[in-house]
Order: structure tokens, then C-alpha cells, then sequence
């Protein structure tokens, strides 16, 4: 029986164009029109942009309190990059605003660049096109207003990264797979692997495959989890509160013990 004030996590495989928001909305309603509330803390560990697809944590109830643990766990992607082309978000939700030569580029070089450049620790601004707050506003409001956007350079880790498929010299495109640290942006990533090849480039595909120990194989589409939370039984708010509520106090009295027992064998030792 699923236990939502308790806490429950869901791993989600989040459809394309989606908010991560929206999904985090869907499963709260869901949940407090069922158990009869008007409030539940519900969350996500860690944005996924409405133009990526995968691996996004739901947290609900008590398990709130593991969205910071959970968005610490490294975070893998399979990117699709095309060169020669920028974009203002870098990704496809804003038009193409300027073309580069490309057809200088190899997949040597490509995966000498990648291994160089963008491994280990390295400095990365993030898209204007973002969370990211400026003057305590999200970043993307200001850019989508047409206004500029300074936002300090973040230090990061890329663990690895390596090339899964490569159109040159055919075509401009990669399809990278990349495994890094929270606060990652891959959007800014392929920016940054066009600048390094003497091109442009941007994103036209994002899926995320894995956050910290969950895999994208473990998730279930949103679809189904909604229908499985809208049959499967539930834990009623009034015996999962008492329920908690015994358990915080056998904690105390638990704490309470150990000091106890502290104390004694200190002034034993005196």
C-alpha cells in the first residue's frame, strides 16, 4: 500500500514537452484529490527542461526532505548536437540566429576537444534560458523580454563523455552521452563543444538516463503512473500522520536513552 504522506519517490520517465513543474502538479492533485486533502508536499530533484525526456524524481510527504541528497547523485544524458548552427537557448525552443562553417570538423578531433576540454572539472555559464536567478528573477523570463542576461560563470564536473554517433563528415551532428554533476546545463554544454571546434552548435535532442542510483529503465511513464496512483490503494492522511507521529516518538525516547546513557558513562569515568 503506497504511503504518500509518509513519503513515496517516483521515478518518472517525463515526456517530451513537459514541465518538470507540470508533472510535479499532475501527481499532487491526483494524490490530494484521492486522500481527501487540500495541501502535499510534492517536489522534483532536479529541473528537466520541457524539451529533454527522462529520468525525473518525484518526491512526496517525508521524502521531501531526501530532494537534496537526491539531486546531488550524478546525472547522466544522451545528447544529440548539431554544428554549425546557434540558437539564443541553445536548443530548439528558440529559432536558428546564426550559421558556421563546419566542414572542418573529424571525429578525431571531436573526441580529442571532448576529452581536453570538457573532462574533469570545468567552468560553465549557464543559458540565459534558464532557472538561474538574476537580480532574483529566473534568468529565461528576462531573456524571452529580449533583455541581457549576466550570469557568473559555475564550476562543474564532467566525469565522462564520450561520442555514440557521429554524421560527419556527412553531416553536422553528434550524439554524444555524458556523465557530469548536478547543475550541469548539456544545452550549454554543446555551446560550449561548438565554440571548442571553430563552429556553433546547439541541442536538438535531450533524454537524461540516470540520476544518481536510478536509471531510466526503472522509470515508468507519468501516464501510468497516474492511472497506478489513481486505483492502487493509499495509506488514509489520518492513520499516516498517527503512524508518523508514534514513530517520531519512539525516535525521542530512542535520543532520550542515548543521552542517558551517555551521561551516565561519563560521570562513571569521573
Amino acid at each position: 500500500m503506497l504511503n504518500p504522506i509518509a513519503g513515496e519517490i517516483f521515478a518518472i520517465d517525463k515526456p517530451l514537452r513537459m514541465t518538470s513543474f507540470a508533472a510535479v502538479k499532475q501527481i499532487r492533485n491526483l494524490l490530494c484529490r484521492r486522500l481527501g486533502c487540500k495541501r502535499m508536499h510534492v517536489g522534483h530533484a532536479g529541473t528537466l527542461d520541457p524539451l529533454a525526456s527522462g529520468v525525473l524524481l518525484v518526491c512526496t510527504g517525508r521524502m521531501t526532505k531526501r530532494i537534496d541528497e537526491l539531486q546531488a547523485g550524478v546525472k547522466q544524458y544522451t545528447a544529440w548536437i548539431r554544428l554549425g548552427a546557434t540558437t539564443p537557448s541553445f536548443d530548439l525552443e528558440t529559432e536558428v540566429d546564426a550559421t558556421y562553417p563546419w566542414e572542418h570538423i573529424t571525429r578525431e578531433q571531436v573526441e580529442r576537444v571532448l576529452q581536453q576540454q570538457f573532462t574533469g572539472a570545468i567552468e560553465q555559464v549557464p543559458p540565459a534560458f534558464s532557472a538561474c536567478k538574476v537580480d532574483g528573477k529566473p534568468a529565461y523570463k528576462l531573456a524571452r523580454k529580449g533583455h541581457d542576461v549576466d550570469i557568473k560563470a559555475k564550476t562543474l564536473v564532467i566525469d565522462e563523455i564520450e561520442v555514440l554517433e557521429c554524421g560527419l563528415p556527412q553531416e553536422p551532428t553528434l550524439t554524444v552521452r555524458v556523465l557530469c554533476s548536478k547543475g550541469t546545463y548539456i544545452r550549454a554544454l554543446a555551446r560550449d563543444i561548438g565554440v571548442a571546434l571553430g563552429s556553433g552548435a546547439h541541442l536538438y535532442g535531450l533524454r537524461r538516463t540516470r540520476v544518481g542510483s536510478f536509471s531510466v529503465d526503472q522509470c515508468e511513464p507519468l501516464d501510468q503512473l497516474l492511472d497506478r496512483l489513481a486505483s492502487e490503494p493509499l495509506v488514509p492522511v489520518e492513520q499516516a500522520q498517527a503512524e508518523l507521529l508514534e514513530a517520531e516518538r519512539v525516535a525521542n525516547r530512542q535520543r532520550a536513552l542515548a543521552e542517558k546513557l551517555r551521561k551516565q558513562k561519563n560521570n562513571d569515568q569521573y
